[in-house]
């Protein structure tokens, strides 16, 4: 089973600039598509599917919170939209579809890069704590999953690095909303304390391993990067992963694909 997670800061974009070209040539069972940035409806009445998908995808109240997706060759069981958390849900930023074997969800965190203290909506909340609220309540989420018996993969834009290996020297010495102490910390919670598995770094603990480089990073395609995509599972799968990988030679998003492929039978 090959699973790739892509934020493509605009579907539309991104496949004009050769996205479906790229996907032809990967063999993936699962794409998730974090940052959609349009209306769900549109995704067919355009033909943004891939010859031999079917597509699942959830959009926000407005365009600009992103919306997720899943491209999948086979037919789930079961599409969750949302989980239950109704900011988070109205703003498009979940998705799961069910197969026999596993479950696999797509997830888009709000992004607070460079707007850390901009004021959002009327209740004095800033961009940081839009961002941190959709954490804790998503932090929540993965604890009850992790409960489950079921198996679970989250491809997730986080919007945030774990370690200091994740992320470029610029970040390790400003304050930026994607690096910060409590963002780390909230990683380490999921990770290291209630057991979520970092797939990509069960394989590849290198250094430089990174997936986005913002504009604030003035690093497009150098060192200034920062690895905020994860492949998320519960620890029953940990022993299934293959293979993985960035493939940062793309250049139809800010963001590089992550791949990885598991021994898991998705079909029924």
């Amino acid at each position: 089973m090959r699973v790739v997670s892509i934020s493509v800061n605009g579907l539309a974009r991104a496949v004009d600039q050769g996205f479906f070209a790229w996907l032809a040539g990967q063999d993936a069972d699962v794409v998730c598509v974090q940052d959609h940035r349009m209306r769900a409806y549109e995704i067919e009445d355009l033909g943004l599917i891939p010859e031999g998908y079917e597509a699942y995808f959830i959009d926000g109240e407005k365009n600009e919170h992103g919306g997720v997706g899943i491209y999948t060759r086979h037919f789930p069981k079961a599409i969750m939209y949302g989980y239950g958390n109704e900011l988070a849900d109205r703003e498009g930023r979940f998705i799961q579809a069910d197969f026999d074997k596993v479950s696999v969800a797509c997830v888009l965190a709000p992004c607070a890069l460079g707007r850390e203290d901009e004021p959002m909506g009327e209740d004095d909340l800033t961009e940081l704590d839009h961002k941190d609220e959709f954490l804790d309540g998503f932090g929540l989420h993965l604890q009850k999953t992790l409960r489950k018996r079921r198996q679970f993969i989250f491809c997730a834009n986080l919007q945030t690095a774990h370690h200091v290996t994740d992320a470029s020297p610029l970040y390790h010495k400003r304050d930026f909303s994607g690096f910060l102490a409590h963002e780390r910390a909230w990683l380490d919670r999921l990770i290291d304390e209630l057991g979520c598995v970092d797939a990509f770094r069960e394989i590849n603990k290198q250094s430089g391993q990174y997936t986005w480089w913002p504009e604030q990073s003035e690093g497009a395609r150098r060192n200034a990067g920062i690895r905020v995509d994860y492949q998320l599972l519960t620890p029953g799968i940990r022993k299934n992963i293959l293979d993985g990988w960035i493939d940062d030679s793309t250049r139809f998003s800010d963001h590089a694909p992550v791949i990885m492929e598991y021994d898991i039978d998705i079909g029924f």
